[in-house]
């Protein structure tokens, strides 16, 4: 899966979508993705297989069981595999719940 199939996955929860950041305010809940790194397995001396990883954090104003269930369907739905962690942000009035997968 590239980077792009991966927004249009994730465009399916109807939350605003972004890369890295939005350009113009949003209203919660929302999706921000980011390319944490890449990896790769070598054979033969050269890279033979690469692996992205990428953090997807959903922001609610609160502890959001049902936006979490919607992006995690979308997830299962695309067959990709997640771990979830999640944070409060006081500063921001913001929880965040962070999804961390491999593509």
């Amino acid at each position: 899966m590239t980077q792009a199939e991966l927004f249009i996955e994730l465009k399916k929860t109807n939350f605003p979508v972004a890369y890295l950041k939005f350009k113009t305010s949003v209203s919660l809940p929302f999706v921000i993705f980011i390319n944490n790194s890449r990896k790769g397995i070598s054979a033969d001396d050269m890279v033979w297989h690469k692996f992205n990883y990428y953090r997807i954090e959903l922001y609610t104003d609160y502890k959001d069981p049902e936006s979490e269930l919607v992006l995690e369907n979308v997830l299962d739905n695309a067959g990709i595999f997640y771990e979830m962690d999640e944070a409060d942000i006081p500063s921001e009035s913001m929880h965040e719940s962070i999804y961390t997968i491999q593509i």
